[in-house]
């Protein structure tokens, strides 16, 4: 069940309308492996940082089994750093700042160690970094997934594609979805994707749950209503990482069980809202998880009288 997760490691500032923090670690790597590793017992974490990046962190990940062979380490460098504030709603954010620094030339190095890995998780980067992760492999996972975004689509368009053609499961968001093919319809839109190459497509749809779909069948899985919600940066690649955590868990890859992946990923992304940064991913039980779990499959656990 070794699962291989890459994407960045990195420094968030952040406001919404119900508080600001300052510079915290933030990261799709860093939000994706501490997901993933309530289910797995060891993840291989592939990165790059810079001498700025706290030791103390990199000391607590390696403690939850993630790896850190692949982890980059730029002497003389800043890490990546990214500042945001969000709209009232939430569901809408303007970027304020976007230092690159490290991610600028990163060019990403699979370790012999990770070979052999049956899970690959890529996060949102560069396809062109992306791909070459894959090509590295000696052996193709069972699995792999992918994350991206509109402005990949913007200024990448074909070697996403190329990518895209190459992964088991896609997950973007509805408004991606409708870029990405020029579609309204989410299910046309799926249908278009799939054709594309990968087997399964997931669609979030924020504060709206999310939806899973194959070239026959589509599950509707619903977003909790949280009482309170702080940050939900971070809260797309804990959903990735509960999804690939848990299926690497299971080791299996039915239509039904990616079900139930992606209710674990719903779940794991509301506890990434409760907090700025991956605050709450650093202390969750096993006793809150089940919890949360059981409040999704409570949502929509109901009887039915079919009209004869």
């Amino acid at each position: 069940m070794s699962l291989i997760a890459v994407g960045t490691v990195a420094f968030d500032a952040i406001e919404t309308p119900f508080g600001k923090t300052d510079k915290v670690v933030g990261g799709a790597a860093t939000y994706i492996t501490l997901a993933a590793n309530y289910f797995v017992k060891k993840s291989n974490l592939i990165s790059v940082i810079g001498d700025d990046f706290p030791n103390a962190f990199l000391a607590d990940m390696e403690s939850r089994g993630i790896s850190q062979d692949g982890l980059q380490v730029k002497e003389g460098e800043k890490s990546f750093f990214w500042s945001g504030k969000y709209h009232y709603d939430l569901n809408s954010r303007d970027t304020l700042v976007t230092e690159l620094n490290v991610l600028a030339d990163f060019k990403p190095v699979v370790p012999e160690s990770y070979q052999g890995c049956e899970y690959l998780m890529l996060g949102n980067l560069d396809p062109n970094v992306q791909m070459s992760v894959i090509n590295q492999l000696n052996d193709r996972p069972k699995l792999v997934v992918l994350d991206t975004m509109n402005f990949w689509m913007d200024i990448a368009l074909e070697p996403l594609k190329e990518v895209i053609a190459k992964v088991d499961v896609l997950t973007i968001n509805d408004e991606e979805a409708r870029q990405l093919t020029g579609e309204h319809s989410l299910v046309k839109a799926a249908q278009m994707i799939l054709n594309m190459g990968p087997k399964y497509l997931i669609i979030k749809k924020g504060e709206h749950g999310a939806l899973l779909f194959d070239k026959e069948q589509v599950f509707f899985a619903p977003a909790l209503p949280l009482e309170v919600v702080v940050d939900p940066t971070g809260a797309g690649d804990t959903f990735a990482g509960g999804f690939i955590g848990y299926l690497a868990h299971t080791g299996d890859l039915s239509f039904q069980n990616l079900k139930r992946a992606v209710i674990i990923g719903s779940a794991m992304a509301s506890f990434t809202c409760e907090a700025f940064g991956p605050e709450r991913l650093l202390s969750l039980t096993t006793d809150e998880i089940d919890n949360r779990i059981q409040k999704f499959v409570d949502l929509v656990d109901f009887d039915i009288l079919l009209v004869e």
